[in-house]
């Protein structure tokens, strides 16, 4: 069962069901990805220029669009790959036996791939320099702390969702993410290949390239942490079972 599908991610040709080739899922994972970059950068710079320089304003606009688009493109997408988006996501896939490990390395290529592009096309569509790096310091124990935190609970809702309630977990991710942007000083950004196309934007959404590698250890860290924790928690049969019914 991929994390964010009900059951199998199945397309129907000649009256019977089958996976989504690879070539599909990963271009499904591109585009994804890149729309939602250009949803929180885009709404990030919407977001700046419209409020007079309230940062709460900003943010409460910048969290609103991008809870809003990850319930819309995880619904989109989640039947064409499972609507990942996130290297992370798609590494505990491959590791929980769910997805093959080249699989999960094409997705996390394109993912980053998608981010950038992403970017890229907010940048154009306001009229920003296509290309830019960010000046936006993000940096120190507190902003490492909250990404493991947000990276944890994050999964703890995708691991956790995914076997009990596969239905609502488009609208248990994005509820997570608008929370954390405000319970979090890093605003959870809990996925590297956002962080790293953060990294191209000297706007509201940015960080600088430096702090990248700060944040991507910290997620990795409390991805893995909320992987052991959820294996354990969740009975092992259920995971024996769930295991079972993956993609091959």
């Amino acid at each position: 069962m991929s994390i964010f599908a009900n059951t199998h991610m199945e397309e129907v040709t000649h009256g019977r069901e089958r996976t989504p080739d690879l070539p599909r899922r990963v271009v499904s994972e591109f585009l994804g990805t890149a729309f939602l970059l250009a949803a929180i950068v885009g709404s990030g710079i919407m977001g700046e220029r419209l409020a007079g320089g309230n940062v709460a304003i900003a943010l409460l606009a910048n969290t609103l669009a991008t809870g809003a688009v990850l319930i819309t493109l995880i619904l989109t997408f989640g039947p064409l790959s499972g609507a990942h988006f996130n290297p992370l996501v798609s590494a505990v896939e491959a590791a929980l036996g769910r997805l093959r490990a080249g699989d999960a390395l094409l997705y996390g290529l394109a993912q980053i791939a998608g981010a950038i592009a992403g970017v890229a096309v907010a940048h154009a569509m306001f009229g920003e320099s296509i290309v830019m790096f960010s000046t936006h310091v993000r940096s120190g124990p507190s902003q490492f702390l909250s990404e493991v935190v947000a990276t944890f609970g994050l999964f703890a809702v995708i691991l956790s969702g995914s076997r009990h309630r596969p239905g609502t977990i488009p609208f248990a991710v994005a509820a997570y993410i608008v929370s954390a942007y405000w319970f979090t000083a890093s605003t959870s950004f809990a996925n590297p290949a956002v962080t790293i196309a953060r990294s191209l934007t000297n706007t509201f959404a940015g960080i600088r390239p430096v702090d990248v590698p700060l944040f991507v250890v910290a997620q990795i860290a409390g991805a893995a942490a909320a992987t052991f924790c959820f294996v354990w928690l969740l009975p092992s049969s259920e995971v024996a079972d769930t295991a079972e019914t993956g993609r091959p």
